[in-house]
């Protein structure tokens, strides 16, 4: 008999009632320090006293009311947003999935309002876009995408990396271009900062449109507010979500104007996209995350667990290959296999995530504390140490 619950998940054997800034504690008091932060979602830890008061203070007055009658939260955030970064328009959903749907359809809009025949997106291996009808199809791997056809059509999907590849692709048929700065699902891998300058000169070359996603890598998880802005370049749309809601239900559509302007009234919606409760949440987060304070902090974090990581991998090189990645968004390259480095950290209360290419996700609360670090760092050491005597 199939379980109540639709059995879609591998869980842990762990579950939680409790959490406290780094840490989460089940019901018997066991506390596990928490290196995943609910997949780089919860950037400002667990039951963040401002996030906490900012949603109490909400939901005593309004929760719902669909976006029929305006929300000042969301002008309010929108305008956070625009000021902070290169878009001119910003649509509330409650996901990232539901963000790459806008995405999409907002591309192939704007080619059809400029009355061209562009519908195709390229797309590149290793990708996580989401698990919709239009995520499945942009990261086009057989993972994600069997026995779910047929496929959303229009990607054309080239090897990461492949310079060539992507050049043979690309024509003044293409409609965009969709890349995530940093991989996550795909081994938390960064795109060099002269790669995304050669993208965005590739997509002026042709008149693509080029579109970001970055739902696990942005607010503030590189260190800047939106990694792309490390390489000095901007998108035309972008994708957000995950850390803007700080462990509530949040993502958001940025688009520049000229681009934005083709979703006119009917042409998309939300029944709780924008809602006063997420809003008042999005805006606490913006306050503590958009502060360049907040982020020289994010940054000095991650030098000190970079430095650890890579004194951990140099003390056990049987069981790690490398440290990758940027800011507070850190992998672990495995040589014993990410699953069971997992299990063994598990065993010492310590929670990573696992990804793609025998990698484990570091993705603490931003706000994580040195001695957390430590103590994390620590802990790592010693379910490697098991590994080794197995």
């Amino acid at each position: 008999m199939i379980p109540s619950i639709l059995p879609t998940y591998n869980r842990a054997p762990m579950s939680f009632v409790r959490g406290e800034g780094s840490w989460l504690i089940e019901e018997d008091g066991t506390r596990y320090l928490d290196l995943g932060a609910g997949i780089a979602v919860n950037a400002l830890g667990h039951a963040n006293p401002d996030l906490v008061a900012a949603l109490t203070a909400q939901a005593s007055q309004l929760w719902h009311t669909s976006n029929l009658y305006g929300i000042p939260g969301q002008q309010e955030l929108a305008d956070r947003l625009v000021e902070a970064t290169f878009a001119d328009s910003v649509f509330f959903t409650n996901s990232g999935t539901e963000a790459c749907e806008l995405a999409v359809k907002m591309t192939r809009k704007y080619w059809t309002e400029k009355g061209e025949n562009r519908s195709e997106i390229i797309a590149f291996t290793g990708s996580f876009h989401g698990r919709s009808a239009a995520g499945i199809a942009a990261a086009g791997s057989e993972k994600m995408t069997a026995g779910f056809g047929p496929l959303l059509p229009g990607f054309t999907h080239v090897p990461f990396g492949d310079h060539d590849a992507f050049r043979a692709a690309l024509n003044d048929k293409t409609a965009a271009v969709i890349i995530e700065p940093v991989q996550g699902e795909g081994g938390i891998i960064p795109v060099p900062d002269q790669c995304l300058k050669g993208l965005r000169d590739a997509c002026d070359a042709v008149g693509a449109l080029l579109i970001f996603d970055e739902v696990q890598c942005g607010m503030g998880r590189t260190g800047k507010l939106f990694a792309h802005e490390w390489s000095g370049i901007t998108p035309d749309i972008m994708m957000v979500a995950k850390g803007i809601g700080g462990g509530f239900p949040l993502g958001a559509l940025l688009a520049v104007e000229h681009v934005a302007k083709v979703m006119t009234v009917g042409t998309h919606g939300s029944t709780y996209g924008g809602n006063p409760l997420a809003m008042a949440i999005g805006n606490a987060v913006m306050k503590t995350i958009a502060d360049d304070a907040f982020l020289a902090e994010v940054n000095r974090k991650a030098a000190l667990m970079r430095q650890k990581l890579e004194g951990l991998v140099a003390s056990h090189p049987d069981i790690f290959e490398s440290v990758r990645g940027t800011g507070l968004m850190l992998g672990l390259k495995c040589k014993a296999t990410n699953a069971d480095v997992m299990s063994a950290g598990y065993k010492e209360r310590v929670l990573t995530v696992p990804a793609a290419d025998n990698a484990l996700r570091l993705l603490p609360a931003l706000n994580i504390p040195d001695e957390d670090i430590t103590e994390a760092v620590n802990r790592l050491d010693r379910a490697a140490s098991a590994l080794e005597s197995a």
